[in-house]
């Protein structure tokens, strides 16, 4: 099932209810995210193997990958720098018994080093310009170099969308709050193989670890940065 036929509500009150609503907001949470001058986007696991449903780890996520690129673009234009994330693995990694997220989910063994299933969707825009993070896990940050890749590019933001959203979407924006950044995830940019999933997701992330904002808000963001240069010498 494709998540783009309707859009979830930034309270997700008609998924959860009034009730939880007021749980949650007598508990502390849901605290608006600041919005740093030097964000990245990262965009985690839109490879054909999740982006198009011919997979049996994948769904139809045309309208996802749509927004992505609308959002790729306008961070190229704003001198925003774009983190692609795959999950991909060796034959022997894929055939072994040695990673325990295998055993588990035995259907990413078909996410295999050189195989279509681990190209990156090519309705999206890469350049030489941008970083690549081979991943074994969910979480872009977990056994990869994106937390001190972050840190060097001097980002204080991390713009968060991809699939699934209630997997690798959700854990990289997690690991993202706890490696010290404030996290936004763009609604119309993640998907997932099931509504239930995304919308539980986006409402547990909105309410404890980051924004869960809509593309136009998030195209907006990024358009209304500084200009790159000035961003730098700010870093210097």
């Amino acid at each position: 099932m494709a998540t783009a036929d309707r859009p979830a509500s930034a309270d997700h009150v008609e998924l959860h209810g009034a009730r939880t609503a007021e749980t949650y907001a007598r508990a502390g949470f849901g605290a608006t995210v600041p919005r740093g001058a030097n964000p990245a986007l990262v965009v985690v696991d839109l490879t054909r193997g999740f982006t198009e449903p011919d997979f049996p780890s994948g769904a139809e996520l045309t309208a996802e990958v749509t927004a992505t690129a609308v959002l790729v673009e306008q961070a190229r234009q704003a001198g925003v720098p774009v983190i692609y994330t795959v999950i991909s693995y060796s034959p022997a990694e894929a055939d072994g018994n040695a990673i325990a997220w295998l055993r588990k989910a035995p259907g990413m063994r078909a996410l295999r080093d050189g195989t279509d299933a681990v190209a990156l969707d090519p309705r999206l825009d890469v350049t030489a310009r941008d970083h690549v993070l081979v991943k074994k896990g969910a979480s872009a940050f977990h056994g990869t170099g994106l937390a001190a890749l972050l840190t060097g590019l001097g980002v204080d933001t991390t713009i968060v969308c991809g699939a699934t959203t209630s997997g690798c979407v959700r854990a990289t924006a997690v690991d993202a709050v706890q490696s010290g950044f404030d996290t936004l995830v763009v609604r119309e940019a993640c998907g997932d193989r099931a509504r239930g999933p995304h919308d539980a997701a986006l409402f547990d992330l909105h309410a404890k670890y980051a924004d869960v904002i809509d593309l136009y808000e998030a195209l907006e963001y990024v358009g209304s940065l500084p200009a790159p240069r000035a961003r730098t010498a700010a870093i210097d």
